[in-house]
């Protein structure tokens, strides 16, 4: 099993992976199918099933996928272009996609929410159509979008998750338990497995320039918001708060009465601050996903800022050994909250976080594998319940409290040494079953939890 650090990672737009990035990249695809087929396209049409139509508008699913037919991709995305192209679409009822004839396309009409029963393959599912001059369906394809911006077609879905048709690599653990065998017998660490994994595919020098892109990325938002206040956009009038924290807990420092327990805060403020970027749209990073994006990055910038004899070295590292952990999850449970809950979107984030920061504090293998373990455990069951379907309440905060159980996690496996008592597998597949427990309008849908008893105005 190979998962690649930069598909646990990828960078894209704002607010969600798998609702906003996952159908952005399903209609690049559906793109790619019409320049391959012979027939004469004429106009494209769509359908929306699932949690993408319960809280599609809420996380951007229909403006994602208008832009994604009409050419934008995730990693290359710019707001001004696209607020100008969504504009023209609207007036004109027609896309020009690179390499493709103007097309027909009027939103309001060719993209429909079905809230009838999901798709059968997955909770978040998707139909394209391309249709002839008389309107008829000449080519269709039906898309899932099953977390972290992955997307599988029906057919590559029916396939079942061994796909990966690439070179062998060296370490290709499936589980936690072969992962810290092929430790033990190789003396290397999980960070150094997955390295070699990832050279065995590509080089070194891409690799390192990769990783180092991914942190920038990560950084730059979380400067930008904490220097960023104002209103989010959605409707629910939450005000972003990262700023005014960050400027609360500067104005504290050098006071002898500080508390210990503000460190908590600025750990939070982090998170918050990538998060509130999420909300309105703003470049992040899928950390594995947009709705925990904020996780990891608040950790690394806690290491690097707070704790003695952190160096920016070592966040290579600290990115693969969080992604070996994000792909355990991914193969043996699920990445995606209208799947399995936020369990498996901050809780994953939780556990790459908590195995990262771990390792780079000189952690065994047998306790990375345990930190991740404690933060997964300590999330099981949590539901995905957006008010309003927007990425904001209760998500924004849920990423600091992640990010506070993440480097307890990590602080807790480093003072063992690595011997616990429920295995990291054992985590993972307990929160594959309660995803597979838990009822649908807990899963990313807003018809359930805090979405149903706050008011949405």
């Amino acid at each position: 099993m190979f998962l690649s650090v930069f598909e646990i990672f990828k960078i894209g737009v704002g607010p969600s992976s798998s609702h906003t990035m996952g159908p952005m990249v399903a209609a690049g695809r559906f793109l790619d199918l019409i320049r391959a087929a012979p027939f004469d396209v004429a106009g494209l049409r769509g359908s929306l099933h699932g949690s993408l139509a319960f809280t599609g508008v809420g996380h951007a699913t229909d403006r994602a996928t208008i832009l994604g037919l009409a050419g934008f991709l995730p990693e290359s995305y710019d707001h001004a272009q696209a607020e100008e192209t969504l504009a023209a679409i609207r007036e004109s009822g027609k896309v020009t996609p690179p390499g493709l004839p103007t097309l027909n396309f009027r939103p309001k009409d060719d993209l429909t929410f079905d809230y009838g029963p999901a798709l059968p393959g997955h909770a978040n599912g998707m139909i394209l159509m391309a249709t002839d001059a008389q309107g008829d369906v000449i080519l269709q394809e039906t898309y899932y979008s099953v977390g972290g911006g992955f997307v599988l077609t029906e057919k590559e879905l029916a396939a079942g998750k061994d796909t990966d048709t690439g070179p062998p690599v060296p370490y290709p653990f499936k589980s936690a338990a072969e992962m810290l065998d092929m430790a033990k017998t190789s003396g290397k660490s999980v960070a150094q497995m997955k390295r070699a994994n990832e050279i065995s595919r590509g080089c070194s020098q891409s690799l390192a320039e990769g990783t180092a892109r991914l942190w920038q990325v990560m950084d730059d938002c979380i400067t930008r918001g904490l220097d960023t206040e104002g209103e989010l956009p959605g409707g629910l009038r939450v005000k972003r708060r990262a700023k005014a924290i960050r400027e609360q807990l500067e104005a504290e420092r050098g006071m002898n009465l500080n508390a210990p327990h503000t460190i908590n805060d600025w750990i939070s403020t982090y998170a918050m601050a990538v998060n509130e970027e999420n909300a309105a749209g703003g470049q992040v990073v899928t950390a594995p996903t947009n709705g925990a994006a904020g996780v990891m990055p608040a950790v690394i910038r806690y290491w690097l800022d707070h704790v003695p004899g952190a160096a920016p070295s070592k966040i290579e590292d600290f990115l693969l050994t969080a992604a070996a952990i994000g792909g355990l999850v991914k193969y043996n449970a699920s990445i995606s909250g209208a799947e399995a809950g936020c369990q498996a979107e901050v809780g994953s984030a939780a556990a790459m976080a908590a195995a990262g920061l771990c390792a780079v504090m000189g952690g065994s293998p047998e306790q990375v594998e345990n930190a991740a373990e404690i933060a997964l455990e300590h999330h099981l069951g949590m539901t995905c319940d957006p008010v309003k379907g927007l990425v904001q309440v209760p998500c924004i905060e849920r990423n600091g409290l992640g990010a506070i159980k993440a480097i307890s996690a990590a602080s807790l496996a480093l003072r063992g040494d690595g011997t616990h008592f429920v295995p990291l597998d054992s985590a993972i597949e307990t929160m594959r079953q309660t995803g597979q427990d838990m009822h649908e309008k807990y899963k990313e849908t807003s018809l359930g939890g805090l979405a149903v008893n706050v008011p949405n105005c």
